[in-house]
């Protein structure tokens, strides 16, 4: 029996409730939560875990979590519930002390051994809880190590805030329903997506300041390339370009991370006193540089963890309980941590499929108190940007029916691989230039503002929006900033046009110009954007399908104006 007094148990939210009425309704062995993360799914977990170890339907409590961290982070949490949860369980144990409830353990322990979880699931009635289960399908072995430990347990309750995978591996204890196309998609008892949440306040509203910027390198064949970041390109140079952004050595990142750390002290002024921040970056030895940016151009010293292991999961608890400003993180802080207090966040890896990115988002948007807001910062790159705005859209698992045709999420897989592929560390190419200038503002799936060079005051005047807004207050200030924008642009071009030149102005040179025409027709399309709802991309490729010619990076100036001409007349 737990040991906490009923009268004691957490209060639980409407969703909450709601699934635990259907729960004990349906009695039946699979039950599958889906709900967004922050919401709270292992408090309603361990209450289902309460209810069926004092009505004696189980004898033992079995949680399977992704990581290391999890497991300490579970068996705090079921403490406080008066549910006793070992999370120093070893296979080679066979058994936990009698004074256990049950244990916590990860996908990689069970699949190493189910035979030991098998029989401990037999020798006792069990709930099994399986947190953020889609890891279960993460390797052949992981999912069939967890149908073979516990198949036969008593009861099966699966957790996650992303039920979707970038592969077509099934899910473990997960149902599907198949469509007429062939395809199948995970079916839920229980679904509250992010959109929900948001209505509630159970989340924060989150803004993306997605920046852009100018990447030059140096090819292994010796060819230099330069590309503006966040133009339409084909998916070899984006790669190159957004692998030059987050490479230390250049300006994109120390402009970031400046901004970001402009934007956490704004938050800390204006409501929230002790936010904090995260980045997420791509690897240990650009998380070390990344460090070193913080403390040397910033003046910041940030809590490195660079791998799941004990030290780190320390580290982990230590800066969630501090004050402290900055943590670094190689993607292992990405779901199901949890550190309410993180509020501004630094996408600084080259991940991105759908899974992925919204883990890593998910850190961010647990609310604490009404009117929290989170800032994400990231490169302005399709995938990213796309992601971005899709961020409140539900999504199933969908294993989809084989066919000659190519699977979107598995181009997001193949581009992913490329990515992490060596070649920054092995000398195959050189980064000569990178800068940034915030392209715009992601928020609610719509695009807000031009693009503004990094360390502006326009830039500042983004930056400094109030930490305390409810998400209609955000849209708000973010319309009132951009028309500012338009209006000064306007302003600006109309005196520039009435002005009579004089002998003694520089004339421009080509480059100059060049950038001068991207600028302005970034800015138009920015302007569109606000007006349809078109993705910038969608813009700028309908401008080439009507104007003809290569993106605005290789652009020639004739072709520039015309563009600029074109979308005017729309």
């Amino acid at each position: 029996m737990p040991t906490a007094d009923p009268e004691t148990l957490p209060s639980l939210r409407i969703w909450q409730r709601k699934a635990m009425v259907n729960y004990h309704r349906n009695r039946s062995n699979d039950f599958l939560a889906v709900a967004t993360p922050g919401a709270g799914k292992t408090t309603f977990a361990l209450r289902i875990a309460y209810d069926l170890l004092s009505d004696g339907t189980v004898e033992q409590v079995t949680v399977v979590a992704p990581t290391e961290h999890l497991k300490t982070q579970w068996s705090a949490a079921a403490h406080r519930v008066g549910i006793h949860l070992d999370p120093n369980f070893r296979n080679a144990n066979v058994h936990s002390a009698s004074d256990y409830h049950g244990v916590v353990l990860t996908y990689a322990q069970v699949g190493a051994d189910p035979a030991v979880h098998r029989r401990r699931t037999l020798a006792r009635r069990t709930l099994v809880i399986l947190d953020e289960i889609h890891h279960a399908g993460d390797s052949r072995s992981w999912g069939d190590g967890v149908k073979t430990a516990f198949d036969e347990a008593e009861r099966r309750l699966a957790l996650t805030g992303t039920p979707f995978r970038s592969d077509a591996n099934p899910i473990p204890f997960v149902d599907y329903e198949t469509g007429a196309d062939g395809s199948m998609r995970s079916s839920s008892d229980s679904t509250y997506g992010y959109r929900d949440a948001l209505a509630d306040g159970v989340v924060r509203p989150v803004m993306f300041m997605a920046y852009s910027g100018q990447a030059k390198w140096r090819s292994s064949a010796g060819e230099e390339l330069a590309v503006r970041l966040g133009e339409p390109l084909t998916k070899d140079l984006t790669s190159h370009a957004w692998r030059t952004a987050l490479d230390p050595s250049g300006d994109w990142i120390k402009q970031v991370l400046r901004a970001a750390d402009a934007r956490l002290q704004s938050l800390r002024a204006s409501g929230i006193p002790d936010a904090g921040g995260l980045v997420i970056a791509s690897d240990q030895n650009t998380a070390r540089a990344y460090a070193k940016i913080l403390r040397n151009v910033v003046g910041k010293e940030a809590e490195l963890v660079l791998s799941d292991d004990v030290g780190a999961s320390d580290r982990i608890a230590k800066f969630a309980e501090s004050d402290q400003e900055w943590m670094i993180a190689v993607r292992m802080v990405s779901e199901g941590v949890d550190i309410p207090r993180l509020a501004v966040g630094v996408y600084a890896t080259n991940a991105h499929t759908p899974l992925f990115f919204a883990q890593a988002v998910g850190r961010f948007v647990r609310a604490r108190r009404q009117g929290e807001t989170a800032s994400i910062f990231l490169p302005s790159v399709a995938p990213l940007l796309e992601l971005a705005a899709n961020m409140e859209a539900d999504r199933d698992h969908v294993i989809v029916a084989k066919s000659n045709d190519e699977d979107p999420d598995q181009l997001l897989v193949e581009a992913n691989r490329q990515l992490n592929e060596p070649g920054l560390e092995t000398g195959q190419r050189e980064t000569l230039e990178a800068s940034a200038e915030l392209d715009h503002v992601i928020f609610d799936g719509d695009t807000f503002g031009m693009p503004v060079q990094a360390g502006s005051v326009e830039e500042q005047e983004f930056l400094g929006l109030p930490g305390l807004l409810t998400a209609e207050q955000v849209q708000l200030l973010l319309r009132k900033r951009q028309s500012e924008q338009i209006a000064s642009q306007k302003s600006g071009s109309d005196r520039s046009e009435a002005r009579p030149a004089t002998p003694a102005e520089p004339q421009m040179t080509n480059a100059q110009r060049r950038l001068t025409l991207r600028k302005q027709l970034n800015a138009l399309v920015g302007a569109r954007n606000s007006v349809t709802g078109e993705p910038h991309g969608k813009i700028h490729a309908k401008l080439r399908s009507v104007c003809g010619g290569p993106p605005s990076a290789q652009a020639t100036i004739e072709q520039l104006q015309q563009r600029i001409e074109t979308i005017r007349s729309w």
